[in-house]
């Protein structure tokens, strides 16, 4: 199943406030929790007390927490790796090593008596889980995550963000990634100019980044990387339908009732014979075979227009396509609307007999 999380970070507000986010998450379903240890300043007395405080909060509200480490905070704390045991009486769930070891402590890790999950970071593009396989972890105390960027220009390349996933998806390693909040300004580092695993997501809206993610099919779990997400935009993807693509489209006004039911009514897929002008959803020609579709828009065509063939098409009537290019009008196409802007790049990654949706 895939999940939603958001992110705390203790020392940057008082445990109240935290309980209260945690408490808004929950209300619409986010079962993860991600925090840092290694950005913990301070007494070390006062932040466990802060951290069981609201780590024991999330658990009672059924959320996972799971906090980032390194090799630094187990020397600075005094603990093995051999013994989990003070992670495990802070309540979390897991930990994530942000910087790893040598594969063999890992492996170990994954062996520890409280069923702690051992989080690994999906982003260096090296043979590291390849390594810890070949230590024999227990693979399913074994799951991943990507880093986030709060410098711009310093997140991860589609190209090698989707390298580094097939890695671990190719496994059966559980996955995740960060997206970020438009209202959020805490992050565990001072530097504050979004905070996402993609470069290319920094300055889109969270639902797009998501959706973007979960299209990919590598990614399970999707986690907002910097607070406080607004409570729109925890709604927002609440709603977001996890496992089939939903593209936001603007109808045409006025547009005929049977190519509203088309756009709106159907699950569309995407030919597998596929063309490099059009995404071709030809289902609704069969369906509707014998129906009157009648031209009413035959504008010129541009990138991300939704289009309807009219009966002057023939056999072609009642197809719906969108459009990948700019193209010429035949005259015997009806633009019917357009998807969103800021979500147009979403058509370049509809792979062939891929199922989606579309909503205004």
């Amino acid at each position: 199943m895939k999940k939603l999380g958001i992110s705390i970070y203790p020392e940057r507000a008082a445990s109240s406030v935290w309980m209260e986010y945690l408490n808004l998450a929950a209300k619409y379903g986010y079962t993860r929790v991600f925090t840092c240890l290694i950005s913990v300043e301070g007494d070390k007395d006062k932040v466990i007390k802060d951290f069981i405080d609201i780590t024991s909060h999330a658990k009672k509200l059924g959320m996972e927490i799971i906090a980032d480490v390194s090799p630094a905070v187990f020397k600075e704390l005094g603990i093995s790796y051999h013994d989990l045991s003070f992670f495990q009486s802070l309540q979390l769930t897991g930990l994530r090593l942000d910087e790893g070891f040598g594969g063999m402590e890992e492996s170990i890790m994954t062996l520890n008596p409280y069923g702690l999950k051992i989080e690994i970071n999906m982003s260096s593009g090296t043979k590291y889980l390849d390594n810890i396989i070949s230590f024999k972890p227990n693979k399913d105390n074994l799951i991943s995550c990507h880093n986030f960027y709060p410098h711009r220009y310093t997140g991860l390349s589609r190209e090698h963000f989707l390298k580094c996933s097939r890695q671990f998806k190719e496994q059966g390693i559980k996955t995740a990634a960060f997206v970020s909040s438009k209202t959020g300004e805490l992050g565990p580092w001072p530097v504050q100019e979004g905070l996402c695993t993609l470069e290319e997501h920094r300055y889109l809206a969270i639902g797009v980044q998501t959706k973007d993610l979960f299209n990919t099919e590598l990614i399970d779990d999707v986690i907002i990387a910097n607070a406080f997400a607004s409570e729109e935009e925890l709604k927002c993807l609440s709603k977001l339908d996890r496992n089939i693509l939903t593209l936001n489209i603007e109808l045409e006004s006025n547009i005929p009732n049977i190519y509203s039911k088309i756009v709106l009514e159907e699950l569309h897929f995407n030919r597998g014979d596929v063309s490099e002008y059009m995404i071709r959803s030809t289902q609704s020609r069969v369906k509707y075979k014998g129906s009157d579709f009648p031209l009413f828009n035959p504008a010129a065509i541009k990138r991300g227009d939704v289009l309807i063939e009219s009966s002057l098409y023939d056999r072609y009537a009642g197809e719906m396509q969108i459009a990948l290019r700019d193209m010429e009008n035949s005259g015997k196409t009806n633009i019917v609307g357009r998807i969103v802007q800021e979500e147009v790049f979403l058509l370049d990654k509809v792979r062939p007999w891929q199922k989606f949706k579309l909503k205004v």
